[in-house]
């Protein structure tokens, strides 16, 4: 049985609770995201989401950095999702001031997201939606990859159909074509040049600028703010951001590249 203590959030189709077990002997406490079914066609994209999210959460329930689903409930009205709490905020949060974090600070933080990603490709998930909104924080710092809804399973065929951010989406997606698992790599990456400069790689004034800017994917490293950091930060991001799929590193791959294994402590500077 599952109380629910106060509200922390609401979306387009539910709320956000912090709730605890009446049954438990402990009071950790849960997130619960109750979800109105009736909000939902049966036959929209959201549906399908909001059936595959369950199933694609207890499948990568192995791993510390992603988001655990403790419970599945649902009566008439509402699907009820339990989860790990995360009440450490998300990185969202943490980017949307410009503030440029160390390398350091980012290496810890692109290690665990990428740790999450390579889980997820090894079991045949991308996530297809790689942001700062779905990186999520424990109240113990620990990274926690949120939001599976438009998770998608591969391996037998490749992936198509337009989802993700502005911002952070790769631009094979964008051009219509068929797809693979590294497109969360590229969003990674993009998320990985916010923290060490403090904008994204690409904008514009509007969504569709922001993806003519993306599909030219035209990666620069501006000196005034990229002056102070290290050729290993670089060489990472242009290998991430990589419009040439079959040169863009896999997620294994990154968790090897030194800048990755030194945890950002590099001593040479931009070149």
């Amino acid at each position: 049985m599952t109380i629910y203590a106060e509200e922390l959030g609401r979306g387009r189709f539910g709320v956000v609770y912090r709730c605890y077990s009446a049954a438990a002997a402990d009071s950790d406490s849960f997130a619960c995201k109750s979800i109105y079914k009736h909000s939902i066609s049966s036959d929209s994209t959201d549906r399908r989401c909001l059936d595959t999210e369950p199933k694609i959460l207890h499948l990568l329930s192995g791993c510390a950095n992603i988001l655990r689903l403790h419970d599945v409930y649902e009566d008439d009205d509402y699907l009820h999702l339990v989860t790990d709490l995360c009440d450490g905020g998300d990185l969202f949060d943490r980017v949307s001031s410009g503030a440029r974090f160390s390398e350091p600070d980012a290496a810890v933080i692109l290690k665990q997201l990428m740790t999450a990603i390579a889980f997820c490709h090894r079991l045949g998930v991308a996530h297809r939606d790689i942001k700062p909104d779905n990186v999520l924080f424990d109240s113990q710092g620990r990274l926690k990859l949120a939001d599976f809804g438009s998770a998608e399973f591969f391996g037998v065929s490749e992936m198509n159909g337009v989802v993700g951010t502005p911002y952070y989406v790769a631009p094979e997606v964008l051009r219509g074509s068929n797809y693979n698992e590294k497109v969360d790599v590229w969003s990674a990456g993009v998320i990985l040049y916010i923290m060490l400069a403090g904008v994204p790689p690409f904008f514009g004034d509007g969504p569709a600028e922001t993806f003519e800017a993306v599909l030219r994917a035209n990666l620069r490293f501006p000196p005034k703010i990229f002056r102070s950091v290290s050729a290993e930060a670089k060489d990472l991001l242009r290998k991430m951001i990589c419009r040439d799929v079959s040169r863009r590193l896999s997620a294994e791959q990154i968790l090897r590249h030194p800048w990755i294994t030194s945890g950002g402590q590099t001593s040479s500077m931009a070149d």
